[in-house]
């Protein structure tokens, strides 16, 4: 069942993403392994033969860096490591373009920072340049810009894995594939005998989160954490994760002829749309509204608007046109959305009917302090 299953995604993903990590890209001392670069590359080639459109997420740039520096320890500076990541983001792009030319492709870069998506404007600008350069052939390589942004080294996306999620999402890419140097999640510890491989889970929830096991060192930011965080955020978004082992051979192969390679995440519930995705994951958050019972009810169980009567406290400082979170009495998420007034208004407004608002505010432009059309349920967000 579970081999069919995958068959029948893989089959349906035209599009697809590959995220691949610093310590399958690096060799036990840190440098870049050109023939793990060489090898991805096959693959990828292959897999656009296939027909489909991939683009490749690919840490490795302060990784790289540090092996051609031959630094031993990555730096805590920041100004150190945006210099190695410099060094290494060329060093980098350069062995997956020599690499990817064997197989009559080039490889294009895409660097990119959290303004770069939480602008919607810019976010779709780096969409239609991914697809342009999808039109032309070539492959998109798409990293952090670690060598100019202060955040990208210390928060930001947090790491490759939840920048991964975000293009799929970007692109509505009905698989991610999250190369890692381990075989997917185990349903224990990996060290210990008979711990197997999970083929497959339906949910990502607490007891799925409790199984993480992550590795002390290494160049990489990214673990199991936030694999599951950024396959939480691809499968409420109604699309497919797979987390495989990056250094077995012919792993791209395999997963696209549906073989029981990894861990599947599957998706939930249908496809959400291009704009609430970006709401749900990409735009940053500028402030919290906290509602009564009535309003999460309304929202979460019937599809309804958020009307100011139904808000108990706006918490932050926000413009209209700004993200904000949805939270419940006690603080938990459920949603996110663009709000039609200012935090200053919503607190006059809170509490109050709509109708009540022009008499406080002297002029009423909207009946809802966020339109269902504007609201991105956190389906599968903790």
């Amino acid at each position: 069942m579970s081999v069919t299953l995958r068959q029948e995604i893989a089959a349906a993903a035209k599009t697809v993403v590959v995220k691949v990590g610093t310590r399958v890209l690096t060799d036990e001392d840190g440098a870049l392994d050109r023939r793990r670069i060489a090898t991805l590359a096959e693959e990828l080639a292959l897999l656009v033969e296939s027909g489909r459109r991939v683009a490749l997420v690919s840490s490795g740039a302060v990784g790289a860096g540090m092996g051609r520096l031959a630094l031993a320890n990555r730096p805590t500076d920041v100004a150190k490591l945006q210099a190695v990541a410099a060094v290494g983001q060329s060093h980098l792009i350069e062995a997956y373009d020599r690499a990817l030319q064997r197989h009559s492709r080039h490889a294009a870069q895409l660097l990119l920072t959290t303004d770069d998506l939480d602008d919607r404007g810019r976010y779709l600008n780096v969409r239609n340049t991914i697809l342009a350069l999808f039109d032309y052939g070539a492959m998109p390589i798409i990293n952090e810009n670690d060598t100019v942004s202060v955040d990208e080294l210390q928060i930001s996306f947090g790491d490759n894995d939840r920048l991964a999620a975000m293009v799929t999402n970007l692109l509505r890419a009905p698989l991610l594939v999250l190369l890692s140097d381990v075989e997917g999640l185990y349903n224990g510890d990996p060290s210990d005998a008979g711990t197997k491989v999970i083929d497959t889970v339906a949910e990502i929830d607490a007891s799925t989160m409790g199984l993480v096991c992550e590795k002390a060192g290494g160049a990489g930011k990214g673990g199991m954490a936030s694999k599951l965080e950024a396959a939480r955020i691809v499968t409420a978004g109604g699309e497919n994760v797979i987390i495989a082992s990056g250094r077995r051979a012919g792993v791209l192969a395999d997963i696209v002829a549906g073989k029981p390679v990894g861990t599947l995440f599957t998706a939930r519930g249908e496809s959400v749309s291009p704009r609430k995705r970006w709401i749900g994951y990409a735009a940053r958050l500028q402030g919290d509204l906290v509602l009564d019972d009535g309003a999460c009810r309304a929202i979460q169980q019937n599809g309804r608007s958020l009307l100011a009567i139904g808000v108990v406290e706006a918490r932050g400082e926000f413009k209209k046109g700004d993200v904000v979170s949805l939270r419940s009495s006690d603080g938990t998420e459920f949603a996110r959305g663009l709000t039609n007034y200012s935090s200053d208004e919503i607190r006059r407004i809170a509490g109050k009917r709509s109708s009540q608002i022009d008499e406080v505010l002297g002029h009423r432009p909207y009946e809802e302090v966020i339109h269902r059309d504007n609201l991105a349920l956190a389906s599968g967000r903790g």
